[in-house]
C-alpha cells in the first residue's frame, strides 16, 4: 500500500482496497532491453534501494488498526511515524551507508541502504489523536485505535389488538 510499487512480488494487497495508495506500475516484471537499464539506474540510484525493503503488515482488530513494519538494524531514532492532515499515516526513515575502509575487500553487498517511505490512508473510524508507536527487535508497531461504534437503542413496540 505504498506509493512505490513492490519490485519483489508476493503482495498481499487487494486491488479493491479503498485505503490503498498503491500506484500501479505497468512495467513491473517487464524485461527492459539493455539500453533502458542505464536510464532506470539513473532514476533509481542504489542509495534508494531500501525504499522497497520496508515490508509492512496491516491488520484490523475490533479495537484498532495495527501496522507492523520490519526494519532490521534500525534504531527508533532513525524512523519517523507521521500523520498527515487527511488521515494519511506515513512511516519513513533512513538506513545509513556503512563507512568504507580502503583496506577492506568486499565479497558481497546485499544489505540495502538509503531512505524508505510507506504511506497508508486511514479509514474514517479512527482516533487520530490516540495513535501509538513502539519498536522492539527491529519491528515497528503502530496502533491506531478505532472509534467505538455505539449501537442504537432498540425499543420494542407492543402491538395492540
Amino acid at each position: 500500500m505504498s506509493l512505490i510499487p513492490s519490485f519483489f512480488g508476493n503482495r498481499r494487497s487487494s486491488v479493491s482496497d479503498p485505503f490503498s495508495l498503491d500506484v500501479w506500475d505497468p512495467f513491473r516484471d517487464f524485461p527492459f532491453p539493455s539500453g533502458y537499464s542505464s536510464v532506470l539506474s539513473s532514476q533509481f540510484p542504489p542509495e534508494t534501494s531500501a525504499v522497497v525493503n520496508a515490508r509492512v503488515d496491516w491488520k484490523e482488530t475490533p479495537e484498532a488498526h495495527v501496522f507492523k513494519a520490519d526494519l532490521p538494524g534500525l534504531r527508533k531514532e532513525e524512523v519517523k511515524v507521521e500523520v498527515e492532515g487527511d488521515r494519511v499515516l506515513q512511516i519513513s526513515g533512513q538506513r545509513k551507508i556503512e563507512k568504507e575502509d580502503k583496506n577492506d575487500t568486499w565479497h558481497r553487498v546485499e544489505r540495502s541502504s538509503g531512505m524508505f517511505s510507506r504511506r497508508f490512508r486511514l479509514p474514517e473510524n479512527v482516533k487520530m489523536d490516540q495513535i501509538k508507536a513502539s519498536m522492539e527487535s527491529g519491528v515497528l508497531t503502530v496502533t491506531v485505535p478505532k472509534v467505538e461504534v455505539t449501537k442504537p437503542d432498540v425499543k420494542a413496540i407492543e402491538i395492540s389488538g
